[in-house]
C-alpha cells in the first residue's frame, strides 16, 4: 500500500527544493573557475550546502523516513533493503552544466516506496522551472510562475525522432543507437532536465547507455510516468530502486509511449556491454 500523498506535502518538498536552489545560486550568481568536484571549490561548496539543507528539512519534517544520496552512498544494502520507503536526493545534479554556467543544473528530490518512485522533484533554479510529480497526482511544470500539466506525446510516422541526450556525456553506444532509428533531431540537455523533456512532450526518448546513480533518476522517473512515459531497462522492465548492493542504474531509455517499440534499435553490443 502506498503512502497517501497529499497537496501538502508535495508542496513541502517543493519548498525544500526551492531552499536548496536558493543555497545553490548564492554561489553560481558570483561566478567562478574551477577544475574538479574534488577539490574544495564552488561546485563542492554548493553541492554541500544544498545537501545540507535538504537533509536538515526532510529530518525534521519526516524523522522517520530514512535519506539516501550520494553522501550516505556507504550505508550497507543489509540496512537499506530494510527500508520501505526512504528519501532519494541529488542535491546538485548537472555538474558539468553548473561549471559551464548555462543554468542545466537540477535539485533532485524523490520519495521511494516498494522500490519505485512515488513522489518526485526536479528543480532547476537557475532557470525558475520546477517539475513535480507524485503517483495517481499527474506530473506538472511551473515556468516562471505558471503551473502547466504535463503529458508525453505519440510517437507520429515519417517525422524524425525527437531525442534528447546528454550535453557532456556522448558515447558510441548512443551513436550506433541513433544510426539504427532512422531520421532524428537530436537536442542537447543537461541533468534529469533531459527526462523532462519527455515528459513535457518536447522529446520522444531519452536513451542512456552509461552509468548513473539511482539518485540521478527516481526523481525524474516519478516525473515521466506520472505525465504517460516510462523509464525502462534494456530488458524493458520499469527501473526499480534499491535492490542490490550497488546504487548504479543498469543502461535504460526514457520513452514517451511505445516502450516495446524502441528495444529493436538495442544492438546485441549495447546489451553485452550493460553488466549493471
Amino acid at each position: 500500500m502506498f503512502l497517501n500523498i497529499s497537496t501538502q506535502f508535495i508542496d513541502s518538498i517543493i519548498d525544500i527544493s526551492e531552499l536548496a536552489g536558493e543555497k545553490i545560486l548564492t554561489i553560481y550568481r558570483k561566478g567562478f573557475t574551477v577544475a574538479h568536484k574534488k577539490d574544495y571549490s564552488p561546485l563542492t561548496e554548493a553541492d554541500l550546502m544544498a545537501h545540507k539543507t535538504i537533509v536538515q528539512r526532510l529530518k525534521s519534517l519526516f524523522p522517520d523516513i530514512p535519506i539516501l544520496s550520494e553522501e550516505s552512498k556507504k550505508i550497507p544494502f543489509s540496512e537499506r533493503s530494510t527500508w520501505q520507503k526512504y528519501w532519494l536526493v541529488d542535491p546538485l545534479d548537472g555538474t558539468k552544466e553548473f561549471i559551464k554556467g548555462n543554468g542545466e543544473f537540477t535539485v533532485n528530490i524523490a520519495l521511494i516506496e516498494n522500490n519505485q518512485p512515488i513522489l518526485g522533484v526536479v528543480y532547476a533554479p537557475a532557470l525558475d522551472q520546477l517539475y513535480y510529480a507524485a503517483k495517481g497526482y499527474g506530473a506538472y511544470r511551473r515556468k516562471k510562475g505558471k503551473i502547466t500539466g504535463l503529458k508525453t506525446k505519440s510517437r507520429t510516422e515519417g517525422v524524425p525522432v525527437q531525442v534528447v541526450g546528454s550535453r557532456s556525456h556522448g558515447d558510441s553506444y548512443l551513436k550506433a543507437f541513433l544510426l539504427d532509428i532512422g531520421e532524428y533531431h537530436l537536442i542537447a540537455m543537461g541533468s534529469s532536465l533531459k527526462f523532462c523533456l519527455v515528459a513535457e512532450g518536447k522529446a520522444d526518448i531519452y536513451p542512456r547507455f552509461g552509468l548513473t546513480s539511482e539518485w540521478d533518476t527516481g526523481a525524474a522517473q516519478c516525473i515521466v510516468e506520472e505525465s504517460g512515459g516510462s523509464v525502462i531497462d534494456l530488458k524493458g522492465e520499469v527501473l526499480r530502486y534499491n535492490t542490490k548492493d550497488s546504487l548504479l542504474n543498469p543502461y535504460f531509455l526514457t520513452v514517451a509511449t511505445d516502450s516495446n517499440y524502441w528495444q529493436q534499435f538495442i544492438s546485441d553490443d549495447i546489451k553485452n556491454n550493460n553488466n549493471i
